[in-house]
């Protein structure tokens, strides 16, 4: 399980500076709200890091229904005529 550092909103504000430094040394720091609605920060390039990923499990989950339709013989073929046809210019 991921290590992650837990503060209160007040020490966010009041610290910033210092939790900002920690946070760009690679912790993970989970803001504690009330019921339950933290947050978590983190840095921008391990953001860009998550999105990449979520975004490549979904293309991976796409190309895996397209296989299995294609096993099933859920198909529709083309000649070249008609994918020619269907060009944009």
């Amino acid at each position: 399980m991921m290590k992650m550092i837990a503060i209160k909103t007040a020490d966010l504000s009041q610290n910033f500076r210092r939790i900002a430094t920690i946070i760009t040394g690679g912790e993970k720091v989970l803001i504690s709200r009330p019921r339950n609605e933290n947050l978590v920060v983190i840095t921008e390039k391990e953001y860009n890091e998550f999105e990449r990923l979520r975004q490549n499990f979904q293309y991976l989950a796409k190309l895996g229904d397209s296989l299995e339709q294609a096993q099933k013989g859920n198909v529709t073929k083309y000649t070249k005529e008609q994918m020619r046809a269907m060009e944009v210019e």
